[in-house]
């Protein structure tokens, strides 16, 4: 048989002056042979965004931050490229015919609408943003089906159970287990969690990532996030999706199957593993990512989360279950009180009980549309700035 090359695939990278984004470049650098960028996105990091185009040598640049995008030095762009200002131009970017995967890598909601013209466009979607099925999950799950537009995951966590789940049927799972490194709080009692900084809190002892992403790491909120997140992805009801505490953050997931079998996913904590096994899929490459050095000793332990110390997790548990708005309520107010404690006008544990009053708060609609949906989320961020000010 002919060894016939594959055409590269194209690739947009939505958020590409990000953690994530500048390891999708990365990955991408490292896999030429298969992947090729043809458009970037990025908000405010002009410089960063013009060293990356001019190192892709991409088609298209994309700034959505409109008074930012007037120090964008046209001048560095080879003839040809296109520039485009605003929201709207990242879902032009992403409908265009000739591009194969969309990498979104924009964090928080502002990631969804990028999303969702991708996949109403019939995209690959390699999906960062986790806040978009934390939003509209049902709305985005249905609308992957009906454009036929798949969604792979990058999160390492969702990764390591889309690549376990290869082993099996879907009826055959029993459950997933989701790993958490515990955040930099794990050992903390409830008396020193009263006293956290916000130095303290960006100090994670795994990852690094950017000050929203650590916070709620912290919080264990990442990981309520990341069970509802799950819970559309893959289609199981939330009493089949479970945490365990794993601080050396070498194992990323597990499936457990109904004879009982657990499979785990391992590697070491570089997210340019998952970001590549999502490009590549269904296929692996060689690539940039680091390895696990069995020559070396090393532990993985596993613990039960603290429901009592890490409330984040009850209320994920609870939004999943329940659906509908709960998730875009969830998800705006956390963004709005994970800014005010940043901004030093929350204390790191009302970051928690500040989302769960908004969320009692808020009108209830099981079926929601894509722009109340929108609407909720604009509610919740004013309802959160206004909790106990």
């Amino acid at each position: 048989m002919t060894d016939m090359k594959l055409q590269p695939k194209n690739v947009v990278v939505l958020g590409a002056t990000g953690s994530i984004g500048c390891s999708t470049l990365d990955v991408i650098a490292g896999c030429s042979d298969y992947l090729r960028v043809v458009g970037l996105s990025g908000h405010t990091n002009v410089e960063l965004l013009q060293q990356q185009a001019q190192q892709c040598q991409c088609s298209h640049v994309v700034i959505t931050d409109a008074k930012r995008a007037e120090l964008f030095d046209r001048s560095v762009l080879s003839g040809g490229v296109e520039l485009g200002v605003g929201p709207a131009a990242i879902e032009s970017l992403v409908s265009r015919d000739e591009v194969d995967v969309v990498v979104t890598g924009i964090v928080g909601s502002a990631g969804l609408r990028g999303t969702w013209a991708a996949l109403q466009a019939g995209k690959t979607v390699a999906l960062a943003n986790k806040e978009t099925l934390v939003m509209a999950g049902a709305q985005v799950m249905e609308l992957s089906r009906e454009r036929n537009a798949p969604i792979i995951p990058v999160d390492s966590e969702h990764s390591a159970i889309f690549q376990a789940l290869q082993s099996g049927r879907g009826e055959e799972v029993s459950r997933l287990i989701l790993t958490a490194s515990g955040g930099p709080f794990r050992d903390y009692s409830t008396e020193q969690l009263a006293s956290v900084s916000v130095q303290d809190a960006l100090a994670h002892p795994t990852w690094d990532m950017g000050p929203k992403i650590t916070v709620d790491s912290a919080t264990m909120m990442n990981k309520a996030l990341e069970i509802i997140e799950a819970r559309w992805l893959f289609d199981l009801p939330v009493d089949q999706i479970d945490v365990v505490v794993h601080p050396q953050s070498i194992v990323h997931s597990l499936v457990e199957f109904v004879d009982g079998s657990v499979l785990a996913q391992m590697g070491v904590a570089d997210m340019k593993l998952p970001i590549q096994y999502a490009l590549s899929y269904p296929n692996r490459w060689q690539g940039p990512a680091a390895k696990l050095d069995f020559t070396v000793p090393f532990n993985c332990e596993f613990f039960p989360p603290d429901y009592e110390r890490f409330p984040a997790l009850l209320l994920g548990r609870e939004v999943a279950g329940r659906g509908g708005t709960c998730g875009a309520v969830l998800n705006a107010a956390n963004e709005s009180a994970v800014a005010r404690f940043l901004a030093g006008t929350l204390q790191f544990t009302e970051i928690v009980p500040a989302c769960r009053a908004v969320l009692e708060h808020h009108d209830f609609d099981p079926t929601p549309s894509l722009d109340q949906l929108l609407t909720i989320d604009t509610w919740a961020r004013e309802e959160l700035e206004c909790w106990k000010t």
